[in-house]
């Protein structure tokens, strides 16, 4: 998810990303099947969707590697990302990442799904939900429910995080009150 830089927003945070043609930071989420964050990385917009999952990974490997063996995490992508050179990279970084994440790539929406949607229900026109793809949507969504951040005006990334990370425990507390 990109959003906009401000003008008090410092050099280190800009980045232009053009495909959504905008200028700023980049948030990348990795989220549990109820839509709540596990890990959360802010990097300029000129990163790709690929480089952020990586970088994510990387901070947090000792959570990866120190899970119990035998157990493993699937990591579910949209169209954006591309499997192999992530595999690959898992690879650079350890080994025995392998062993630990398991990468998945969402299904497309085929025409004859979209068709059968329509039939179902002839009032709902244009989005499709994809089986699980919606739940970071969701929470990306909750996250711009927050004020401070729609628009990045902070001079350093981790600053952006900490405000995500404080952003999902007003989210949790709330779920649990």
């Amino acid at each position: 998810m990109c959003a906009k830089n401000t003008d008090t927003a410092d050099i280190e945070t800009k980045g232009y990303c053009h495909y959504k043609s905008t200028n700023g930071i980049k948030r990348h989420l990795l989220v549990d099947v109820l839509g709540n964050p596990y890990f959360v990385k802010c990097t300029a917009a000129n990163m790709s969707d690929d480089d952020g999952l990586v970088a994510i990974i990387k901070a947090h490997i000792e959570y990866f590697l120190g899970l119990p063996k035998g157990h493993r995490i699937t990591i579910l992508l949209d169209n954006g990302y591309h499997k192999e050179y992530l595999e690959e990279e898992l690879e650079k970084i350890d080994e025995r990442l392998r062993n630990k994440i398991k990468i998945a790539i969402s299904a497309k929406i085929t025409p004859e799904q979209k068709a059968k949607s329509k039939e179902e229900n002839p009032s709902k026109q244009g989005f499709v939900v994809i089986f699980k793809r919606w739940i970071v949507e969701r929470t990306n969504a909750w996250i711009n429910q927050c004020r401070v951040l729609w628009k990045n005006c902070e001079g350093l990334l981790e600053t952006s995080e900490t405000k995500i990370r404080i952003c999902a425990i007003r989210l949790i507390l709330r779920r649990i009150a």
